[in-house]
């Protein structure tokens, strides 16, 4: 992991492998952001017209790299963009510098020390980079050669250290900004780790010991309940979906307390270690990636951990319900009916719609605790992908306000989300002749089918909301900014929010 550290030092004295600027898009061409001024005056004024001789024009994730100037220790300049100047005397937002310090940290891949110039107008800016030059620095090579030597992408080890100047090391709230953006990221980067994990190494059993180890280490109670539990529990669900597969499921429990804790969240994550579709098998070119049907329960582990480490006064539940849903014959057939944890019977009409089965008798569970509110995560549809594309994940919810507040903490934190509703006609569809309700609906609308069938499992009286992350939580493309190529973890800093908010009584 990047070490982060804030430095008073002067950018012309400081030893390092590159200075890091910003430059924006102006209306005439490219501008030297605040914090570059030095290095600005070590070209005689002259930075930004050498930036546009070298096509730079500041655009959002441009990265241009130059020689520094005469008398600087560090013998390279890297500008990178921060896309459109702010308006006069305005800050710069604080996800144009998370991008660009993520922008950044990726090309300094190899380099042992940078010193990042990027406007800092207060605390907030400090932890902005501080978390991108972390999540941007992020590589996954367990499985290769090069990870023997502490190398990553094209050889190269991640960005050693980044010092982050006009930053202030002995005020308490710059120190503390630093500390957050350190804590989360750090699990955040776990969440990707485990969405990376290939599903031969990554089973329910072996999720549940990595969450049972980490609980451990960070004081959080922590409750595996193995196939015997399930079924002496009455887990239709789950055990349905994970009936044909040699890798039996598991529900973990994982709960943070805070003696100093007003309210109560229970967040809840899909934890799909691999899906096939089981019987109702995918096909082809759609099962290669399907290791990260996991990606809910592991930004729930993930945000339960960083609570933990930051200490929010705010009681948080986890609760992953894991599985492998493959094709066997004790698999789960189309056609069988399941009788869930909440006593309810769902008609299974196609096993690759498995996801909301595991989250109704995980939901069942959290709202027995009758929790303040519920915030269940999953990669559930491809019908959100269709919806909001690959980059923004839906919000649905039994409360208009709640899914607002949801959707303000979402875009707060850079993690782009829309609110997406639950139309009453929609339900119909999911009647069934022989249970209480089917798995699948009409096929239009599906991602609003699925959060209407997982509202069935919800508590009377208790606030909910579902994430569908399909869309935002395994990126095929190329990185950019700060998400790399492969996990990316979304949905950890939205739920560390909501929990910051919840803490602070300012949630909604």
């Amino acid at each position: 992991m990047t070490a982060l550290t804030l430095s008073t030092a002067a950018a012309a004295g400081l030893r390092a492998d590159a200075i890091v600027i910003g430059v924006a898009k102006g209306a005439k061409g490219p501008v030297v952001a605040p914090g570059a001024e030095a290095v600005d005056k070590g070209y005689d004024g002259r930075l930004a017209a050498v930036l546009e001789t070298l096509g730079a024009s500041g655009g959002e994730g441009e990265v241009t790299k130059l020689p520094a100037p005469a008398g600087f220790k560090a013998p390279l300049v890297v500008a990178v963009g921060l896309g459109a100047e702010p308006e006069k005397d305005a800050q710069y937002d604080a996800e144009a510098l998370r991008r660009a310090a993520g922008a950044a940290a990726r090309a300094l891949a190899g380099s042992k020390k940078a010193a990042f110039a990027l406007p800092l107008a207060d605390a907030a800016d400090a932890g902005a980079v501080g978390e991108g030059v972390l999540l941007g620095a992020y590589s996954f090579d367990s499985y290769k050669d090069a990870g023997k030597d502490a190398k990553a992408k094209n050889g190269k080890a991640p960005l050693a250290e980044a010092a982050l100047l006009g930053g202030k090391p002995r005020d308490k709230a710059y120190k503390a900004a630093l500390e957050r953006a350190t804590a989360v990221s750090e699990e955040l980067n776990r969440a990707r780790d485990l969405i990376n994990t290939p599903p031969n190494d990554l089973n329910p059993e072996s999720f549940a010991a990595i969450a049972q180890a980490a609980a451990k280490e960070h004081g959080i109670k922590v409750q595996v309940l193995d196939v015997k539990a399930l079924e002496k529990g009455g887990y239709g669900g789950i055990l349905g979906v994970g009936s044909g597969s040699a890798a039996g499921p598991r529900l973990v429990k994982l709960s943070y307390t805070s003696s100093k804790a007003k309210k109560h969240l229970a967040f809840v994550g899909k934890g799909i270690t691999y899906d096939s579709g089981g019987i109702s098998l995918k096909p082809a070119g759609h099962n290669e990636t399907m290791k990260c049907d996991m990606s809910g329960a592991a930004a729930v582990f993930a945000a339960v951990v960083a609570a933990a480490r930051l200490g929010l006064e705010v009681n948080v539940t986890g609760w992953l319900a894991l599985a492998e849903n493959m094709p066997s014959g004790t698999a789960t057939r189309p056609g069988d009916v399941l009788r869930m944890f909440s006593g309810k019977t769902v008609e299974v009409l196609n096993t690759d719609a498995e996801g909301r089965l595991v989250l109704a008798d995980a939901l069942w569970a959290a709202s027995a605790e009758k929790p303040d509110a519920i915030v269940d995560v999953a990669t559930l549809t491809g019908a959100m992908m269709l919806a909001l594309g690959n980059r923004t994940f839906g919000i649905m919810a039994n409360d208009d306000a709640f899914r607002s507040a949801l959707h303000e903490a979402a875009e707060e934190v850079g993690e782009p989300a829309w609110p997406m509703p639950l139309p009453e006609h929609l339900r119909k569809g999911m009647d069934s002749q022989v249970a209480d309700i089917a798995n699948m609906g009409e096929r239009m609308g599906g991602g609003l089918v699925a959060g209407l069938f997982l509202r069935e499992f919800v508590g009377e009286g208790i606030t909910w909301a579902h994430l569908d992350i399909a869309g935002p939580a395994f990126n095929e493309g190329g990185p950019f900014g700060y998400t790399p190529k492969g996990g990316t973890g979304t949905a950890v800093r939205t739920l560390v929010r909501v929990a910051e908010l919840t803490a602070a009584g300012d949630l909604g």
